[in-house]
């Protein structure tokens, strides 16, 4: 029987108590970057999980390319349900398992799988709380090298995996322009640290608040803030009906969005695109 779970973030100690159980799968959802703003690139971290080491039994998350739609026009665009099931079925999940997913980060890209998992209408996923840093600071195992498959696991990925219908849970240019206008109000949440922007850069989402992501960890351990602290991070938008997180990418915005559902917020979207879809048509949003 698959572990349960109770809130959206484990323990790493929720982890290695529950790590082998039937049915736990442990994702490794980290990409790397270079540069910011426009110029940021991004790389599969696939050669780090295998040569410095990952979580024991932890299988790689391709999220550039199999958990997002690479021939789309902006990078991370969310997969469709068929690419999402195919996906997450080659990694050995099922219907009944439960999906612990972290990185080797600031935890961005691991709330960003979360956030696709539940979209698709999957409950029993969590996010491992100061990921893969904490994990290994606290000396807990690690395993290195590429995982290869046991005869049981062999049959992982043809057992039935079926995604849910698509929750709306993400948010389109569309609906942020009705936000900025005012014609259906909603806060304008920007998880990006400035640093991740550049320093030269377009004009943002008019009548943004900036909510960093980086602002929401504890800068010692790499774990979620909790209760008040939480709560003050978002005072200016946590009463609202409605709120818009963006970021550059669509992946720091995860973050928010994870934060804000600890919180107990259940109308939060992600600007999947976010900056890069909104730049890419920067006349007219400075026109509208």
């Amino acid at each position: 029987m698959a572990p349960v779970l109770t809130s959206p973030l484990v323990s790493t100690q929720w982890l290695a108590d529950h790590l082998g159980a039937d049915e736990l799968i442990v994702l490794d959802a980290s990409v790397h970057t270079d540069g910011a703003g426009r110029g940021t690139t991004w790389h599969s971290a696939r050669d780090a999980h295998e040569q410095r080491g990952h979580v024991p039994g932890a299988r790689y998350a391709d999220l550039i390319r199999a958990f997002s739609t690479p021939d789309a026009d902006l990078p991370f665009t969310r997969p469709d349900a068929d690419r999402f099931e195919a996906a997450a079925a080659a990694l050995g999940v099922t219907d009944t398992a439960t999906v612990v997913v972290y990185d080797d980060g600031s935890g961005e890209w691991s709330a960003r799988l979360w956030w696709i998992f539940r979209s698709f209408g999957f409950d029993a996923v969590a996010v491992l709380d100061g990921g893969f840093a904490k994990w290994r600071d606290e000396g807990r195992p690690v395993r290195v090298g590429a995982l290869h498959a046991s005869p049981e696991d062999s049959a992982l990925p043809h057992r039935a995996f079926l995604a849910g219908q698509e929750r709306p849970l993400w948010a389109d240019r569309d609906r942020v322009l009705r936000a900025v206008s005012g014609d259906e109000p909603a806060s304008l949440v920007l998880a990006a640290p400035a640093s991740a922007l550049g320093d030269d850069h377009p004009p943002l989402v008019p009548g943004s608040t900036s909510v960093a992501a980086d602002s929401l960890l504890d800068p010692d351990t790499g774990t979620y803030l909790r209760g008040s602290a939480l709560a003050r991070a978002f005072a200016d938008v946590i009463g609202d009906d409605e709120i818009v997180t963006y970021c550059g990418v669509g992946s720091a915005a995860c973050v928010d969005a994870l934060a804000l559902t600890v919180l107990g917020h259940d109308r939060v979207r992600v600007y999947d695109g976010s900056l890069a879809d909104w730049w890419r048509h920067e006349p007219e949003a400075l026109a509208s």
